[in-house]
C-alpha cells in the first residue's frame, strides 16, 4: 500500500471516529458530578500522580545512564567495572514497589468500600436496571414506572439530598453500566444481583454506556442520566404513571397495531400489547431518542426504524416486519401519540 493511500485511509478513519465523537459523545471522567465518581476521580489522581513519578525516575535514570556512560570517541579498549551484586540495589527495587502497591491497594479497597456499603436512606429513589442485548430496562417499583434507555433521576442538594440506589439484572449476557460523570463501570451479570448508587449534584443529561462487550451492537448499547429538579420529577413520574394516551381520532391506527405481532415483544398499558421482550412503549414520545441512543427520536425516525430496524441497528433483535405503507402509516401514527 503506499504512502499516499496509508494516508488517506488513516484520514477516513479518523475522520469516522470523529464524526461518532460528536454523535455518541463520551462523558468526561475528569468532571465528576456525583459522590461515587468524585471518589474514583480522587483515587485516579493518585495513581496518575504514583506512575507519573515512577516514569520520571526511570526515563531520568535512563537519559543519565545513555548520557553519562556512552561509547566515548576515543576507545582505551578497558572493560568498564562489572557489577554482579549490590545489597543495597535489590532491597531498593524489592522494597519500594511493594510499598508502592501496598499503598495503592489500600487506597483503592478504601475508595471500594466506602462506596459499596453506602447504607441507602430510606427515601431512596429505587431503579431496578435491566440489561438487554441492546438496550437497557428501567424499572421504578416504588413509583410504579417501566421505561427504557434513559433514567430520570432527581438532582442532589445541599438542602435536600437524593440518592439513587440501582439493582442491577441482566436479561441475557453479562453488561456493565458506566455513566462516566456519575459513578464507575458495575456489571450486570445473568442470574445476580448487584448494585450500586448516585447521587447527581448538577442538572443535566449524562451520557453512559455499556462498558462489557456483549455482542453485535454493543458499541450502540448507549444511555442516558436526566437529572432534573425534584419539581421536575415529580411532573415526569406522574407523566409516566398515567395510562397510554387514547387518542380516538386514530382509533383505526391502534386497532392495526393491536393486530400485528408487535404486541408479543412490546407493551402498552391499558391494551392487549403486553409483551416483555422489548422496551416498554407506553410513554415511547416522552424519550429523546430510539434504539437505545443511536438516533433522535422523531417521527421521521420513527418511521425508518419500524420500516427496517435492521438498516439503522445491523443485529439488532428487532425484525423488519415487512409492513405495507398502509399499515406502517397507522402503525407509526398510533406510536407518536404516546406522549
Amino acid at each position: 500500500m503506499t504512502s499516499p493511500s496509508r494516508l488517506a485511509g488513516l484520514v477516513c478513519v479518523m475522520s469516522v471516529a470523529s464524526l461518532g465523537q460528536t454523535v455518541h459523545s463520551v462523558g468526561n471522567i475528569f468532571k465528576p458530578q456525583a459522590t461515587p465518581a468524585e471518589s474514583v476521580y480522587h483515587l485516579s489522581l493518585l495513581v496518575l500522580a504514583v506512575c507519573a513519578a515512577i516514569f520520571l525516575v526511570v526515563a531520568g535514570m535512563l537519559t543519565f545512564t545513555i548520557v553519562r556512560f556512552r561509547r566515548k570517541k576515543k576507545d582505551d579498549g578497558h572493560e568498564p567495572a562489572q557489577v554482579y551484586g549490590s545489597n543495597h540495589i535489590e532491597i531498593a527495587w524489592t522494597v519500594i514497589p511493594i510499598l508502592i502497591v501496598f499503598v495503592l491497594t489500600m487506597a483503592t479497597a478504601r475508595v471500594v468500600v466506602a462506596i459499596q456499603n453506602k447504607p441507602a436512606p430510606k427515601d431512596a429513589l429505587r431503579v431496578t436496571v435491566i440489561g438487554h442485548q441492546w438496550w437497557w430496562e428501567f424499572r421504578y417499583p416504588d413509583l410504579g414506572i417501566v421505561t427504557a434507555n434513559e433514567l430520570h433521576v432527581p438532582v442532589s442538594t445541599a438542602a435536600k439530598p437524593a440518592v439513587t440506589f440501582l439493582k442491577l439484572q441482566s436479561a441475557d449476557v453479562a453488561h456493565s453500566f458506566w455513566v462516566p460523570q456519575l459513578s464507575g463501570k458495575t456489571d450486570l451479570i445473568p442470574n445476580r444481583t448487584n448494585s450500586m448508587w448516585i447521587d447527581p449534584r448538577q442538572e443535566g443529561t449524562f451520557l453512559g454506556n455499556c462498558a462489557e462487550y456483549c455482542g453485535t451492537q454493543h458499541a450502540n448499547m448507549l444511555l442516558r442520566v436526566i437529572v432534573q429538579s425534584s419539581a421536575d420529577f415529580e411532573k415526569w413520574s406522574a407523566a409516566q404513571r398515567l395510562s397510554a394516551a387514547h387518542d380516538a381520532r386514530i382509533e383505526a391506527a391502534r386497532a392495526t397495531f393491536l393486530s400485528l405481532s408487535c404486541v408479543n415483544c412490546h407493551t402498552v398499558s391499558r391494551t392487549s400489547a403486553a409483551g416483555t421482550f422489548g422496551p416498554d412503549l407506553s410513554h415511547l414520545m416522552s424519550r429523546d431518542t430510539l434504539g437505545s441512543g443511536v438516533i433522535p427520536n422523531t417521527t421521521e425516525n420513527l418511521r425508518a426504524w419500524i420500516k427496517d430496524p435492521q438498516a439503522i441497528k445491523p443485529g439488532n433483535l428487532m425484525p423488519n416486519m415487512q409492513l405495507n405503507a398502509g399499515e406502517l402509516d397507522e402503525v407509526v401514527a398510533y406510536l407518536s401519540s404516546l406522549k
